[in-house]
């Protein structure tokens, strides 16, 4: 992950170039936070008051079950290719095909959350903005995104740390400072948190569906064991470690949330971490403001990065499905300039503002989870079947009988919760992919763009984007403090 002088091993890895704990753990924080933040801790809490920070937590041990079922069969099938790779290998084409177009739109729906979040958020800090205007913005924000992906990789998916530690700074700032908050008024903390549920089984089922698409992610992740050192040790080890970070980070933003603002203001708020914002710092008179202002902008900031970095991924998956011959050939063409698969960028850009035009926030979030719970469900399958196939290595991994099987049914349970209406919707989406995949796909592997974009070198790339991604940035940044500290010493030494 670092730079180093040829014929070195990076410290603390077991074998040179292969990657150890503390990588996987960086690539497993850095593929599932974002700007989610922003977005499910206002519905959340509108459902259920402060009882959602118990649904936070319930969401993260649910997504680490699955996470480590997708972690088996990465471990079984050494190979790239993600869920849809997993199905074919235990069925036919046909299913695979199906579960990686419902992963792709899964995808798709997620990006088209973000053009609705940055505008509430702006309009939280310029009121006054009606529809035309949010609609301006919206088009606005996707033209960014879709021409900083088109430019290039580089642009759009190679981290820039300032500017990710800015993005990370008003969070640390709300986190810092709400604990501070409750040490100094556990009176107003008491009547803010009184009562703690305030919804029924219905919200209790609904916000663990939007919480838990805070979770999603690490399906994107997937990585060739073979590139993993002790791949059966070290990738468990990370997946635990890796979601707990994540976990205690969406807790305590949402505990110092909650914490601090009346429940009638936070059910209220189409921007909770703004007014959380105001209600910490009211002592700072002038500086509030100030502040609010920081904490907004840093939002916006995360919400466009946060779609730059899905746009670049889910854009890859596409491109990665034509070049094995499963969409349309169309998809795989580059720019001739920039060298980026400009038509699925654009196509999934102007859809996505499209969806962003006739979907509301929870409607949205519903149907990704509903089409990834799908491919969640499907993966976990798949790994039940996998490591029967390789006895040996599944007498090895802990869990290998109760983790699937867990995953499969917790799968199961957030299908169910999903809304009726929404199960309609992502059936019909699905179903889209029938004829795409009966009349539209060239059936035929682009074989030198597939082994080019398969290769160690381009994995490897896409890897070091996920594990420097904002808040696996500073995990990153203490790696590398680590890594040259223990070089010091070691030259002291010699």
């Amino acid at each position: 992950m670092h730079r180093r002088e040829k014929g070195k091993a990076p410290s603390g890895r077991a074998a040179a170039g292969k990657l150890g704990t503390f990588d996987v753990t960086s690539l497993v924080v850095g593929s599932i936070i974002g700007a989610d933040i922003y977005v499910a801790t206002a519905i959340s809490s509108r459902l259920i008051g402060p009882a959602s920070l118990v649904v936070w937590v319930v969401a993260g041990i649910i997504a680490l079950v699955i996470a480590m079922s997708f972690a088996y069969c990465v471990m079984v099938l050494p190979k790239v290719g993600g869920p849809y790779a997993f199905v074919t290998a235990v069925s036919s084409p046909f299913p695979g095909f199906m579960i990686g177009w419902a992963l792709l739109l899964g995808e798709w729906l997620s990006l088209s959350v973000f053009p609705v979040a940055f505008a509430q958020y702006f309009t939280a800090l310029v009121p006054g903005t009606g529809a035309a205007g949010q609609t301006a913005l919206k088009g606005l924000f996707v033209v960014i995104v879709v021409a900083t992906n088109i430019v290039g990789v580089k642009a759009a998916g190679r981290s820039n740390d300032a500017l990710t530690l800015i993005k990370l700074s008003p969070l640390v700032l709300i986190i810092f400072g709400g604990l501070l908050f409750m040490g100094a008024n556990p009176g107003t903390v008491a009547s803010d948190l009184s009562p703690f549920l305030t919804g029924g089984i219905g919200q209790i089922g609904q916000a663990l569906v939007l919480i838990f698409w805070a979770y999603g992610g690490f399906e994107l992740s997937t990585l060739p064991a073979n590139e993993i050192d002790q791949p059966e040790r070290t990738v468990p080890k990370a997946i635990v470690a890796g979601m707990l970070i994540v976990m205690s980070f969406y807790f305590l933003t949402n505990l110092v949330v909650v914490s601090s603002l009346p429940q009638a203001a936070l059910k209220a708020s189409p921007s909770p971490l703004l007014d959380a914002t105001g209600s910490i710092f009211s002592f700072a008179n002038g500086g509030t403001d100030v502040l609010v202002l920081f904490v907004g902008v840093g939002a916006l900031l995360s919400i466009m990065g946060a779609d730059e970095s899905g746009t670049l991924t889910t854009s890859r998956l596409a491109y990665a499905m034509s070049l094995d011959g499963l969409l349309p050939h169309q998809l795989a063409r580059q720019h001739r300039r920039f060298k980026t698969p400009y038509v699925a960028i654009m196509a999934i850009g102007l859809t996505a503002f499209i969806a962003s035009l006739v979907g509301g926030l929870a409607a949205l979030i519903n149907a990704a989870v509903f089409l990834l719970a799908l491919v969640y469900l499907a993966t976990c399958i798949s790994a039940i079947l996998l490591l029967r196939r390789k006895p040996e290595l599944a007498a090895r991994l802990r869990g290998r009988r109760v983790v699937p099987l867990a995953g499969a049914g917790l799968s199961i349970l957030i299908l169910l919760l999903v809304d009726p209406l929404i199960w309609f919707i992502g059936l019909v989406l699905l179903a889209a992919g029938v004829p795409i995949y009966t009349y539209f796909s060239p059936r035929k592997e682009l074989k030198e763009l597939r082994e080019a974009y398969y290769s160690r070198e381009s994995t490897m790339k896409r890897v070091r984007h996920e594990s420097r991604r904002f808040l696996a940035l500073p995990i990153h940044l203490l790696r590398h403090l680590y890594d040259l500290l223990k070089e010091r010493r070691r030259a002291r030494g010699g």
